[in-house]
Order: structure tokens, then C-alpha cells, then sequence
């Protein structure tokens, strides 16, 4: 591999920024402009020098290959933020032999040198953008192989599957049975909870990483654009005493306990002729069916038959069951609540948005929602992933209907391949050039 440079640290002026430099030449070239020798593990003081200008006094740490992120040969060197002087110390590497790394390039080669599974090296671009505590414990787990680990251990139950069938297929002359039938049955009964039981964790995952969608709904003038300017502390929904002020979804983000919350502002649910607040409406509902947290919203006064028929108009549009639903009784500050029993309702909360009455009670709620999960342990938070779990999911029946059936066994060998074969492609044990182009490039080029 060549040797390759960038600046591993965000675009812009700051105090300091890391020049990154990874391959065969990194040490050569960074002594050039040094003019001093470079220790493995050692941080080194220095005059960045470049045709014989003075470009910055700098400290380069030199990793020696394979200790090193890369596992090639990496030299980090830390100079003044100014972008002028990283300009100058990039450029000067790249006329030493250098080359600009590609998006991603680093971790590429960590990957590539076996540093790092292809999930591991996911879960770095996770860890860079995640907001929150969440989303970083969740990063921090999957790069350390918590995630990796149990993929693993689903792959070596495949591998020992295969092996049990294809050893009678070795003495299938000598009538050796290795396992009877029922074992086998068993054990893919028990890979097929796995891969299930796994793949289901994919939309909290999603949730965590991505912030937990929260769709605001009810009817109009319920109070819903008021519950959200108070929920995040800011005029950011248009408040108005009209019925259909609001026509179109209204997002924004609030972190609740570490938690990202996306809350989703929506239009009033009502029968209307006009064609904009109708397709607002279309677009409540769309709303509330991928959220993973519906607020619904009655006045105080709502009667239970009211609020029923309301509910049961929703449930026309939506899974209710599918989410977690939390009632809110607003407008108590002018409004007597009324005592109401709801089996589909996770939460009852009476609430004045305006005053910030509840506020706090439904922050608490929405915490304690997600945070039943152990954020700690192995999620799937990754399309690619979710959608290789779910075919291996779908392959396993089949396997099971072989067995039961007494199909030869190189015809069952052939559908376990292919769950291992899924499987592969999240580890990276099987991966093309486009996969790997694909999720790399969405690195920044320092990382």
C-alpha cells in the first residue's frame, strides 16, 4: 500500500490540529522535514521544515507498524491550528511521497489489516457522529466487539451445523449417523430465535443512534404546536387560536437523560375539504405509524367514549400496538381532567403546556421508555446488518422443513452456506469492493 496523509481533525481554525500520516514511507518522510529520528511510541518536539522554510514547530508521535491504528506504520503530527501552517504540512507530505487519503481510508486499513471487523469499523463512523450519551455507549459496546462477539458465536453455531451434516455426507457408505435429526432441529430452532431475537433490536438500535421518532398528534387546537414549543423551551411552532394553523410536520430534537427525542409536530386530525391541510393530515398519520413514540393529545374534558372513538379512527391508520402510546390530557390550567381507562394507552398525563405543568412528568415517561433497554449490549443499529439478519431469519424455516422432511443433507449444507454467507457481509468475512467503497466513503477523510 502507498502512503497516505490528511488532517484528522475538523475543517476550520482551532488551537491545535493533527496531521495523520500511514504507510511505508510515514516515518521516512516525516524525519525529512523534522531533521530528527523518530522512536516508536514516542512523542517528539520539532521544526516542521519544508525546502528549507520554517512551516511550525510541531510534535510528531510515531506508531511503528502493526501497533498502530492502521497496522502500518503511522506517524501523527500535532501542529498549530492555523490553516494556513496545515496546508503547508499537508502539502509538504505529499511532495515527499505522500498522497490525500480517501474518505475513510485509515479505518480501511485497519480493517484490511485485520485490526478491526468490518461491524468494529461501522461502529468508529457511529462513534464520530454520535450526539449523545446514548448513541456513544451504544458505539463505544460494538467497537469494542460486544456486537462482533455474539455475531461470532452465531457463526460458529452455522459452522458446527454444517459440520455435523456434512460428516455424514462423508460416511453416508457406512450408515454413520453423527446427530440424530431432533438435535439438529434443536439447534436451529435455537439459531433461528437468535437471529430473530437480534434482528427485532434493529429499531431501538435505529432509534438510539439515529434519535427516537416521537409523533405529536390529536386533534386541532388539542394544544400540540404548545407542547412542543414547551417540551423545547422555544417558540419553534406557530401558536394560534385557528383550527388548522399548523398544515405541514414540524421536526426537532431534545435529549431527554442522554436520549435523542426527535418530536414530530403534526397537523390536526379532522375532516376537511381543503386539500393542503388534508395532505397535512396524510402526513400526520404517516408520521405516527414510523414513530416509535405516539403522544396523543385530548382535552381534559374528553369523555372516555370520546376519546375511544378517537383512538379506535387512529388505530384505522397506525399499529398501536407497535408503539409506545402516551395520552395527554391538556389544557388542565382551564380544564377538569376526567378520569379515564385506556388498556391501548401506556400513560395517562394530565398536562398544562403553557404553564409547563406535566412537562416534566412526560420527560420522565418518555426517558423510561427506551431506558428498559440495556443500551450496553448487543444492538443492531445498521440497515445492512437488520437486512442480513432478517434473510437469515427467512432461510431458517426452510432449513428446519429439510430436516423434518429428511432432505439429503448437501441439499440442507447448501441454505446453511447461505445464512453464513449473510452473516459474513456484516462481520466483512465476505465482502465486495463496492460494499466496502460504500460504507467507507462515508468516513471523513481523517478517520
Amino acid at each position: 500500500m502507498d502512503t497516505i496523509v490528511a488532517i484528522a481533525t475538523p475543517t476550520g481554525v482551532g488551537g491545535l490540529a493533527v496531521i495523520r500520516i500511514s504507510g511505508d514511507k510515514a516515518k521516512l518522510i516525516a524525519e525529512q522535514h523534522l531533521e530528527k529520528q523518530l522512536q516508536p511510541r514516542r512523542a517528539t518536539f520539532g521544526v516542521f521544515r519544508h525546502e528549507g522554510r520554517e512551516i511550525d514547530e510541531v510534535v510528531a508521535t510515531y506508531f511503528a507498524a502493526p501497533h498502530s491504528y492502521t497496522t502500518d506504520d503511522v506517524v501523527e503530527i500535532s501542529c498549530h491550528g492555523s490553516l494556513s501552517v496545515q496546508q503547508a504540512i499537508l502539502a509538504a507530505c505529499v511532495s515527499s511521497g505522500a498522497r490525500m487519503a480517501e474518505p475513510g481510508e485509515f479505518t480501511q486499513r485497519a480493517f484490511l489489516g485485520g485490526r478491526l471487523n468490518l461491524s468494529q469499523a461501522e461502529a468508529v463512523a457511529d462513534l464520530i457522529d454520535s450526539t449523545n450519551a446514548a448513541s456513544h455507549t451504544l458505539a463505544v459496546s460494538q467497537l469494542r466487539g460486544a456486537y462482533s462477539q455474539r455475531l461470532q458465536s452465531l457463526r460458529q453455531q452455522f459452522v458446527n451445523l454444517t459440520s455435523l451434516l456434512e460428516l455424514e455426507l462423508d460416511f453416508s457408505e457406512e450408515d454413520v449417523e453423527f446427530a440424530d435429526r431432533r438435535q439438529l432441529l434443536a439447534i436451529v430452532d435455537a439459531l433461528h430465535n437468535e437471529c430473530r431475537t437480534l434482528a427485532d433490536t434493529f429499531r431501538q438500535g435505529n432509534a438510539i443512534k439515529n434519535g427516537v421518532p416521537v409523533a405529536i398528534i390529536g386533534r386541532p387546537n388539542v394544544g400540540k404546536s404548545t407542547l412542543l414549543n414547551a417540551l423545547l423551551g422555544d417558540d419553534r411552532a406557530i401558536v394560534s387560536d385557528i383550527a388548522g394553523t399548523t398544515r405541514d410536520t414540524i421536526e426537532d430534537t431534545l435529549t431527554i437523560d442522554g436520549i435523542t427525542f426527535r418530536f414530530i409536530d403534526t397537523a390536526g386530525i379532522r375532516q376537511s375539504t381543503d386539500q393542503i391541510e388534508t395532505a397535512g393530515i396524510e402526513r400526520s398519520y404517516a408520521a405516527a405509524a414510523k414513530a416509535q413514540v405516539v403522544l396523543y393529545l385530548v382535552a381534559a374534558d374528553a369523555v372516555q367514549s370520546q376519546v375511544e372513538a378517537e383512538l379506535s379512527e387512529l388505530a384505522k391508520h397506525i399499529d398501536l400496538t407497535s408503539c409506545h402510546l402516551i395520552l395527554l390530557q391538556t389544557k388542565t390550567d382551564t380544564l377538569t381532567p376526567v378520569s379515564l381507562t385506556l388498556p391501548a394507552a401506556n400513560s395517562i398525563i394530565p398536562i398544562a403546556a403553557r404553564q409547563g405543568v406535566g412537562i416534566d412528568t412526560l420527560k420522565q415517561v418518555l426517558a423510561e421508555s427506551i431506558g428498559s433497554v440495556a443500551i450496553d449490549s448487543p444492538m443492531v443499529t445498521n440497515q445492512r446488518h437488520y437486512e442480513a439478519l432478517r434473510h437469515i431469519a427467512e432461510i431458517m424455516p426452510r432449513i428446519r422443513e429439510s430436516l423434518q422432511n429428511n432432505t439429503p443433507a448437501d441439499l440442507v449444507v447448501i441454505d446453511i452456506r447461505d445464512a453464513l454467507y449473510h452473516l459474513g457481509t456484516i462481520t466483512g468475512e465476505v465482502a465486495s469492493t463496492e460494499v466496502l467503497s460504500n460504507i467507507f466513503h462515508r468516513f471523513c477523510v481523517g478517520k
